[in-house]
């Protein structure tokens, strides 16, 4: 994905309200005021799917190393994450502030090394199981 405003579009999208008769005129999409999908019949995986595009916006670990923040909006110009589950059984808390980030504590369940990218940093970690790791970027 990595685009950054293709994706914020599309939580928008997802998150955008709409009244209980709204739907079928509008054609689907959106959100009723208890934040099932507006789309009948109601289906979980368009509010499941929303909260993993989410997640993928701010962290993705599918290439081998963990990526911060790789399709981040303008829009979200502060904020921060706890407990996040990558890949390795690493689970990281994470901020940003100005649309850049500032801080990671990672901590390793299982052990081993973990590779951080942010941008065009990365940071190799050699961790140890149950050892807690703060990062500065």
């Amino acid at each position: 994905m990595q685009n950054s405003e293709r994706a914020y579009d599309a939580v928008k999208k997802l998150m955008r309200f709409v009244g209980k008769d709204a739907a079928i005129k509008y054609g689907g999409g959106g959100v009723y005021a208890n934040l099932f999908g507006a789309h009948p019949p109601f289906q979980i995986d368009g509010n499941f799917g929303g909260g993993a595009g989410i997640s993928e916006m701010l962290l993705q670990s599918h290439q081998g190393y963990i990526e911060l923040l790789p399709a981040l909006s303008e829009e979200w110009k502060i904020g921060a994450v706890k407990g996040f589950v990558a890949r390795g059984n690493f689970v990281l808390d994470f901020t940003w502030d100005k649309g850049q980030l500032k801080e990671v504590k990672l901590f390793a369940r299982k052990g081993g090394t973990c590779k951080l990218k942010y941008k065009d940093q990365v940071k190799t970690v050699r961790t140890q199981v149950g050892k807690s790791y703060v990062l500065k970027f």
